[in-house]
């Protein structure tokens, strides 16, 4: 195929992503105001699932510390087409969450005739995996790194003479940051393999970097978090995990490759 046709052939698999999200969209859009009330408004709220588990959780322990009474915490809109707008931004990001993986499984379709018999095999059960750390991103995210950045924040105050009123924008930007930032961070195990299996990543170079790719996690945690430890650890020790995780991967990887380069590589 020329340029040309791979750009056609791009633009309809874009084309029909476009429609996927567009529908689940349309279908979140009627139910607006219970799922921002709910969903996306959830952390706010002290009766919040995830604040019942970390309270139970403390008390487990001997600790009130993980209990929460309350959340000083008011929103405004400071644009008249504001919540109007919102509600379809809103919809939008959910309707992508939910489409991942169709999106991905174009995005797969598209690249998946350039590769060889074995390498398409190898390849293989790629969009499962994809979504399922995707997901499981998303899901840490919402359950457990944004109900302690909301609440760290929100109880934080320079002076009583200060309340925090925020806007609707800034919280839906901050969510969003959260969830999709984790939710594609999580594909890291992903990546290593592919980058493992063309040899541009090596496990001994991993191991080697180890140092250096912890200060970058912790780094990214912080930026991502409240700047407080437990938060930031709250972060960083998945994100390690996934990094030992991928070390695994990067290894088998290069065994195989080294023992067969044409036997079926499988996670």
């Amino acid at each position: 195929m020329s340029f040309v046709d791979h750009i056609e052939e791009l633009r309809w698999h874009i084309v029909r992503s476009l429609v996927a999200i567009v529908i689940i969209s349309i279908v979140v859009f009627f139910n607006i105001e219970t799922i921002f009330d709910k969903v996306i408004l959830g952390p706010a709220h002290t009766d919040f699932v995830s604040y019942k588990w970390f309270c139970k959780a403390g008390r487990a322990i001997g600790t009130e510390a993980l209990c929460l009474d309350k959340i000083n915490l008011q929103f405004q809109n400071t644009e008249l087409s504001g919540q109007f707008m919102m509600s379809f931004t809103t919809s939008f990001m959910i309707g992508f969450v939910i489409a991942f993986p169709y999106v991905f499984w174009e995005l797969w379709r598209f690249i998946r005739p350039a590769l060889h018999e074995n390498e398409m095999k190898n390849a293989r059960g790629i969009v499962l995996w994809s979504s399922l750390l995707f997901f499981a991103g998303v899901l840490f995210s919402y359950y457990v790194i944004a109900p302690f950045t909301i609440n760290f924040f929100a109880n934080y105050q320079l002076s009583p003479s200060f309340q925090n009123i925020i806007t609707m924008a800034n919280y839906y930007e901050t969510m969003t940051d959260l969830i999709l930032g984790m939710g594609l961070v999580f594909e890291l195990p992903i990546i290593v393999f592919f980058l493992a299996r063309v040899g541009i990543l090596t496990p001994d170079i991993m191991r080697k970097q180890r140092r250096f790719a912890i200060v970058i996690i912790l780094v990214l945690a912080a930026v991502i978090t409240p700047p407080d430890w437990f938060s930031i650890w709250l972060v960083a020790i998945p994100l390690m995990f996934l990094y030992e995780l991928s070390i695994r991967i990067a290894a088998r990887v290069s065994r195989q490759r080294t023992k067969d380069p044409g036997k079926e590589l499988t996670y």
